[in-house]
């Protein structure tokens, strides 16, 4: 009877221990249930974030990170964004009831976007404010959402589009056909030399009228005024290197006298610049050496460089040939040629009687 009632007991705690056990599983399995929620959430955020980065009136620009070039964005920016296009909530599922401060902060805890400051927190000499899009930043230490003065940048790497990669193989073709240069047709290198000298001068025609419209409104009317103002820039893409109109100056306007110095050395340089001009004598000479270092690029081609390089070893070995030398083996003093009426020198004279004398 015991060994019944304490099978029945070990019954008992068996059922108990099942119980248990289903009772852990169970809470092993609630609990396990949050992480894949929080997954699916990533991916939900993850999907807004590249769709709100692609998007075009989100206004961001480039800037250098810890020495890493980064696409960033003002917070204001981001809020007004969201206001005119809520749509792009939907994206969140469940949690696009959020508001958009909420939202930001969601992207901060998943390392989607990291909130930065500018380097430069001064105001520079002739400026009248910071920077309204600065070109180098630092990470913020408080990483929480902002829409005052506040910065932050993409952290994750955007898709690129078709168009780059096929870009990108092209590289290696376009280094090739630029090696290959010397061996192209005659008619095929005036062709790239007339391309290459038009964009040149394209080039620097734009940069000189550029300067001229600078200099003239600077001194006429105070104001600083770049057309393409970041042609010259470091960082910047492609749709904002041939940005047309200038921004706007944020400058203190120039003292008078500066501008009135500024003017009277523009004059003194164009004098002296008319005066020292070159004439026309000189223009051709140079014209002409520009044209023939042109026709040597233009006519060389590897079969004129290996015939050069035949025709120096053939004189070459006719030289060496031509040194005779004695039975015992030493070299012989040449003797030049001359003509009945020249004057032979005396050394040589000398070398005839010794010879007839032996």
């Amino acid at each position: 009877m015991k060994k019944t009632s304490g099978g029945g007991g070990g019954g008992g705690s068996g059922a108990a221990g099942d119980k248990k056990r289903g009772r852990r599983s169970y809470v092993d399995n609630s609990t396990d249930a949050p992480p894949r929620k929080q997954a699916a959430k990533k991916d939900v955020f993850q999907t807004f974030a590249e769709k709100v980065r692609d998007h075009k009136e989100l206004e961001s620009r480039w800037a250098v990170l810890q020495e890493t070039r980064v696409e960033y964005f003002r917070g204001k920016d981001f809020v007004s964004f969201l206001r005119n296009h809520p749509e792009l909530k939907d994206l969140l599922e469940s949690d696009k009831n959020l508001e958009i401060e909420d939202v930001a902060n969601s992207l901060l805890r998943k390392n989607l976007i990291v909130r930065c400051d500018r380097v430069v927190k001064t105001v520079r000499p002739g400026k009248r404010k910071l920077s309204t899009w600065p070109a180098h930043l630092e990470i913020f230490p408080d990483q929480l959402f902002s829409d005052n003065d506040a910065f932050f940048a993409w952290t994750f790497v955007n898709r690129r589009p078709l168009w780059q990669t096929l870009l990108s193989f092209c590289w290696p073709v376009l280094t090739l056909a630029i090696c290959l240069f010397p061996v192209y047709p005659h008619q095929v290198k005036l062709l790239i030399l007339y391309f290459c000298a038009g964009v040149l001068l394209l080039i620097l025609c734009m940069l000189l009228l550029r300067a001229l419209v600078f200099g003239a409104l600077w001194i006429t009317l105070g104001k600083r005024v770049w057309f393409f103002p970041n042609i010259l820039a470091e960082e910047a893409t492609l749709k904002e290197l041939f940005q047309f109109w200038p921004q706007k100056d944020e400058g203190e306007r120039p003292k008078w006298t500066a501008r009135l110095f500024f003017a009277l050395l523009a004059v003194l340089v164009i004098l002296l610049m008319r005066h020292h001009a070159p004439d026309e004598a000189a223009r051709a000479r140079y014209q002409k050496r520009v044209s023939n270092i042109i026709d040597d690029v233009l006519e060389w081609s590897p079969r004129l460089a290996l015939s050069g390089m035949m025709d120096k070893q053939t004189m070459a070995n006719e030289t060496d040939s031509g040194n005779n030398t004695t039975d015992d083996g030493v070299e012989a003093t040449p003797r030049p040629d001359h003509r009945e009426d020249e004057t032979i020198p005396d050394q040589f004279e000398e070398d005839e009687t010794l010879d007839h004398h032996y």
